[in-house]
């Protein structure tokens, strides 16, 4: 192997004889630091990186033929002279100029680039996603993260990318994208990316084998109001025309304010009861905090003009709106199956509430409304009606529907953080699902807060109601000022919670420490941080990473209401956030970590180790 640092004016280094390198056939040359490989293959020097761009094997150990370079570790082959891989799964080999001075091979090892990095992980992107390769997507997203590229706008090409490429339209994936990106400001700098990769990939997967989605254009017209148009829309949905829904929604995206926009989804969302399990809500508000994000690109007051075609790599709003259709008018409605019929015909008592909610919501809306004492109990209780009844009472006393949609995704939360694990597991999504739903109503109430909203409120609290026998026998809730918990440091406490996820049937152990935490930290970065990393690292599916965004907006909401706690100690409510999020992510842990090991592979890569030794 020759070294060489010492580059002539024209930066070129001398590697090896001519005749020397035709003998061998390549010879490895170490400059600046960089490992180069150097054949020669009909009657041409070649000189490309020595590290194969898939994994790290050393392409000097590769074999040429017919001017085809190919890895010996997993068959990835690059065509010599540019370095170009036939197989997208392993990126292109960076080459090098050589010259042939006087019998001797010289070879430059610091050329200029043709692309910064930036583009070049956004193109490897492009293709991780295309291809729903994970490792080209880890590796894309370590890349565009180290050339300095904003999250939100890796982000945003998964977006692009998911709204465009799956006919049946917004799903799981960009979901999960869009509850990761919303939860980078607590996690580490290393988990960042991860939950980045987590939520791309998932987009990746929605996406693969599926056909592209052909848009329905909006209607040419500019004077038809928001009343009419969200008319039309809640009709469309309501005969399960998906087409002319996609038409109606594009139409208002480019003519219309973005909370009109906003009170026509929800109040088509909360035309029927629980639609999908809560999923079509919950996906519902995903989309629009993720179009909040990006400013709403391409609205009629967003950044984009109503014409114009959105660049590589962006969003569209219109886009991102229309991959929601199907989610109306394809979803299950409550009401047609028999739980919510027998025995209590709660879908009668829902038909009476709606009939009788202007009446009740006429009145002026009142910020400073405070629950009754009783009203969790009512929530939590066995009556249905008594839980409509409290409700009605609330909205009579002018109870904004934020405040409403709060307390009963504070029941919800109950709900998960008390689940009894002698339920069978997959009950754990029965209580999961009330409790996204409920905390999707809250956030999009934070946002506009449309009459109709409180349907979905009503909703929410039937549905904590149907889970009531998930919290027979309850699990406790972990009190650490009251003595029941002991309390250590907060490294000790970390430790602890990681551990538990480490061990199957840690809920509870998960569940004490996560409330431990909270009391012994001097805020509560430390539990979300240390449930984030635990989270990221496992193979979690759809219902697991939605429950850690959902707790932590909970959190986040109760904190906003009481940020000041008079002992200094969390809030009730704010312990069974995060004890509902450490129990839920225990209960699905551990898992096989291949996703880890995938992002743990990048990583390693783009810092320049080997892992083809290990």
């Amino acid at each position: 192997m020759a070294t060489s640092d010492d580059a002539g004016d024209d930066g070129f280094v001398r590697a090896t004889s001519l005749a020397t390198l035709r003998e061998a056939g390549r010879e490895l040359l170490t400059a600046r630091g960089r490992a180069i490989a150097v054949f020669h293959h009909e009657g041409q020097v070649r000189a490309v990186d020595n590290r194969c761009p898939h994994m790290g094997f050393p392409l000097s150990e590769g074999s040429v033929e017919d001017g085809v370079l190919t890895c010996h570790w997993h068959h990835a082959r690059f065509e010599l002279s540019c370095g170009d891989t036939f197989d997208p799964w392993a990126d292109d080999v960076r080459t090098y100029p050589t010259e042939v001075r006087d019998g001797d091979v010289y070879v430059h090892p610091d050329p200029p680039r043709d692309r910064d990095p930036a583009t070049h992980w956004r193109e490897r992107l492009d293709t991780g996603l295309e291809e729903n390769l994970r490792l080209v997507v880890a590796k894309s997203v370590v890349g565009l993260a180290n050339a300095d590229v904003p999250a939100v706008d890796v982000a945003e090409r998964g977006v692009a990318f998911g709204t465009r490429y799956r006919a049946d339209g917004w799903s799981s994936g960009l979901t999960i994208l869009a509850a990761m990106t919303n939860a980078l400001d607590v996690l580490d700098e290393a988990d960042r990316k991860r939950a980045l990769y987590t939520g791309l990939r998932h987009v990746a997967s929605d996406c693969a084998g599926e056909a592209p989605r052909f848009d329905q254009p909006a209607f040419d017209v500019d004077d038809v109001s928001a009343e009419r148009l969200a008319e039309w829309f809640r009709e469309t949905v309501e005969v399960r025309d998906s087409d002319g829904a996609e038409r109606v929604l594009r139409t208002a995206v480019a003519t219309c304010d973005q909370e009109d926009v906003e009170r026509m989804l929800y109040a088509a969302a909360t035309d029927h009861a629980y639609l999908d399990s809560g999923h079509s809500f919950d996906m519902t508000n995903k989309a629009v905090e993720t179009l909040d994000r990006l400013d709403w690109p391409g609205a009629s007051d967003g950044t984009l003009e109503r014409d114009d075609e959105a660049p590589e790599g962006r969003a569209d709003a219109a886009d991102v709106l229309a991959s929601l259709v199907t989610r109306f008018t394809d979803a299950e409605r409550a009401e047609e199956g028999s739980e919510w019929r027998q025995p209590e015909d709660l879908a009668a008592m829902r038909e009476s509430f709606v009939d009788d909610l202007p009446a009740l919501a006429a009145g002026e809306r009142d910020p400073g409304w405070t629950p009754p004492n009783e009203f969790q109990e009512d929530l939590l209780g066995d009556d249905p009606h008594a839980v409509a009844d409290a409700l009605r009472e609330a909205i009579r006393a002018g109870a904004t529907v934020e405040a409403l949609a709060h307390e009963v995704a504070s029941a919800a939360a109950t709900r998960v953080a008390r689940f009894g694990t002698t339920n069978e597991f997959g009950d754990w999504n029965t209580v999961h699902h009330t409790f996204t739903y409920a905390n999707a109503v809250q956030q999009a109430a934070g946002r506009v807060e449309p009459t109709e909203l409180y349907r979905g409120v009503l909703d929410g609290a039937f549905s904590v109601y149907l889970d009531r026998f998930l919290n027979s026998p309850p699990a406790e809730i972990p009190d650490p000022a009251s003595g029941d918990v002991a309390v250590e440091t907060v490294d000790a406490h970390r430790d602890a919670l990681r551990d538990a996820f480490d061990r199957e049937g840690s809920v509870n152990d998960a569940g004490r420490h996560a409330a431990a935490l909270l009391v012994v930290a001097d805020s509560p970065r430390p539990l979300w941080s240390t449930l984030g990393a635990a989270l990221l690292r496992e193979d979690a599916g759809f219902h697991t990473l939605q429950a850690y965004e959902a707790a932590l907006a909970q959190f986040r909401a109760v904190r906003e209401r009481a940020p000041d706690a008079p002992d200094g100690l969390p809030s009730e409510r704010e312990r069974v956030a995060a004890v509902a999020a450490a129990r839920y992510l225990a209960a699905h842990s551990p898992t096989r970590r291949e996703a880890e090991q995938t992002f743990t592979i990048a990583s390693r890569l783009l810092r320049g180790e080997s892992v083809h030794g290990d």
